[in-house]
């Protein structure tokens, strides 16, 4: 299976996807006018992804800002991550918040909440 690799824009994350470490790492601003444009892709990778054998996953999340359209698609996507976790795999969820931010402490802190996966808020200055 293929990395996939998504640059950084103005208003999308990047996206480092590799299937052979089993580290998966979106990182930036997410802001698109249509999130499903985006994010599609990145859920479509993972259900590949996970009908492959994995033994360890590691799902880092660094976001500066989420907008709603994103937040419902992360949502998403986490629970392509829940659901495998159900069914036995090893993952954890790394989300990475900024010392003062709020805002994102609350969005990571209400989708571990949620979804009662492994999920581990990091905070950073």
């Amino acid at each position: 299976m293929a990395k996939l690799e998504i640059q950084r824009r103005s208003n999308t994350p990047a996206v480092n996807f590799n299937p052979q470490t089993g580290t998966l790492k979106i990182e930036g601003r997410s802001i698109p006018e249509n999130p499903g444009d985006f994010y599609d892709e990145l859920i479509d990778w993972l259900k590949k992804y996970f009908n492959e054998s994995h033994p360890d996953t590691i799902l880092d999340l660094n976001l500066e800002y989420v907008n709603s359209g994103s937040s419902k698609y992360l949502l998403g996507l986490l629970k392509v991550i829940r659901d495998e976790v159900k069914k036995g795999k090893k993952i954890v969820v790394n989300w990475y918040y900024e010392e003062d931010d709020e805002a994102i402490q609350s969005l990571g802190e209400h989708y571990k909440s949620s979804l009662k996966i492994p999920f581990n808020m990091v905070e950073y200055i």
